[in-house]
């Protein structure tokens, strides 16, 4: 029986990574720096532990007799090498979820920081002697939730900038699906999986898609990017980082990968399945 750690275990994707790991025979096992408050959240048959990448002190007992890692970053780099030093003497398999900051496409090659702390991370794991597999989703449908639903739930009119720049969103399951597959079988052993969902869409497309499941004519103003930067609900490097993305994806069509199929062997889902799946978070 495998025995995998699974960090983020409860954000978007990490939840689905662990249910989709607990149909299987595995010991599921979650690093977190607040086990009280997260252990109400997961399954019981997942064990939730303490550890923090910043304190490298809580991190041993939480990789003991661990065979492999899904790892989700979210912290500053600079405790990097020694995390993956210490998972690397204790686990066999390592999947990072990274970005696609190699994929020719103009949408993935505008410069942020991010882009750099993953590309450290992927240097540091292939160094590190560990079998890995980098997942590299494009954009994520569940962001719509974060950039939209707060509009939709209080009225028909989403105000945003680059209505006509296509993305190919993912949903979330369809990323944990691969993960679960680079998790348990060896055959993934140092491949790099770009991963999209099924169709190129606009952002004004998604907009109008999320009307038409939930039963609403919703419409996208579209601000202009001086009006988005003073606007957007980020900080203004991330609304910098998305703006130069949709500036330069405007005028082709999204890349689009046939990945999840080729891994999972079924169809990734689309981003109407998606909407389906989460519509009442955008009823008021």
């Amino acid at each position: 029986m495998k025995r995998i750690l699974v960090t983020g275990a409860t954000g978007n994707i990490g939840r689905q990574v662990v249910n989709q790991l607990l149909s299987t025979d595995c010991q599921v096992r979650s690093l977190t720096r607040n086990p009280d408050r997260v252990g109400v959240d997961l399954p019981r048959q997942v064990k939730v532990v303490r550890g923090d990448f910043t304190d490298l002190n809580s991190l041993d007992s939480c990789f003991d007799g661990i065979d492999a890692v899904f790892l989700v970053w979210t912290v500053p780099g600079n405790t990097a090498p020694e995390v993956i030093n210490r998972i690397a003497r204790r686990a066999q398999r390592i999947v990072l979820l990274t970005s696609p900051h190699k994929t020719p496409h103009p949408f993935f090659q505008q410069p942020n920081p991010v882009q750099v702390l993953h590309a450290t991370l992927e240097r540091l794991i292939e160094e590190s002697g560990l079998q890995w597999t980098f997942l590299r989703p494009g954009m994520f449908a569940a962001n719509a939730l974060g950039w939209w639903a707060p509009q939709i739930r209080v009225g028909d009119i989403i105000c945003w900038p680059y209505a006509e720049s296509p993305t190919a969103p993912i949903h979330e399951q369809d990323i944990a699906a691969v993960a679960v597959h680079a998790l348990l079988e060896s055959l993934h052993d140092r491949a790099e999986y770009v991963l999209t969902g099924p169709e190129s869409l606009t952002q004004s497309a998604q907009v109008m898609t999320i009307g038409e499941v939930i039963g609403r004519t919703l419409r996208y103003e579209e601000m202009s990017p001086e009006e988005a930067l003073r606007d957007l609900p980020f900080p203004a490097t991330a609304s910098k980082m998305l703006l130069d993305a949709w500036a330069a994806a405007l005028g082709q069509p999204a890349y689009v990968t046939s990945t999840v199929r080729e891994i999972t062997g079924k169809p990734s889902r689309s981003f109407r399945d998606w909407v389906l799946d989460n519509a009442q978070q955008f009823q008021a």
